[in-house]
């Protein structure tokens, strides 16, 4: 760990610490790239009425305004807590370099954030999953698909 390391994460745990302030969840956010910070924030569920408003996921938008790409390789991420399933997934899908993360998944579910059944039910079966899942109309939709697959300019992501 190097000193930005600890300067960038101590930037993430203010930002929890403000987020409370604001009505906010106790999670905050940075992105950096070449040591120097590309952006930052806060959980903002509640404040937005937004489920998605979560400080990784307002984060990565913001990095990727800012660079104008989706593609945030180079980049690393700071979380206060380690990210739940969905910013884990957005993580991915930015294609972020590393990780640094300071409360773990259990001290969010010691104070009733508790991702553990999403963990759970993602791997479930459709038929088994709490939230009933129907297929319909595949075949309709896979003609996106063909068209998609036979696109010559297409930007691939």
């Amino acid at each position: 760990m190097s000193e930005k390391d600890i300067l960038f994460m101590r930037r993430a745990i203010e930002l929890s610490l403000e987020s409370m302030k604001t009505g906010g969840g106790p999670f905050g956010a940075v992105i950096t790239k070449n040591g120097e910070i590309i952006s930052e924030c806060c959980n903002q569920v509640t404040v937005l009425n937004d489920p998605t408003a979560h400080a990784e996921i307002g984060a990565i938008r913001e990095a990727a305004r800012k660079l104008n790409t989706f593609d945030l390789s180079g980049c690393e991420i700071y979380a206060s807590c380690e990210p739940c399933p969905m910013c884990l997934g957005a993580i991915y899908w930015a294609r972020i370099d590393r990780v640094f993360f300071a409360n773990t998944r259990n001290d969010a579910e010691n104070i009733d954030f508790d991702d553990s059944f999403i963990y759970r039910e993602i791997s479930c079966p459709f038929k088994e999953r709490s939230i009933e899942f129907r297929q319909l109309l595949r075949e309709e939709a896979l003609e996106a698909f063909r068209a998609w697959e036979a696109l010559e300019d297409k930007v691939e992501y």
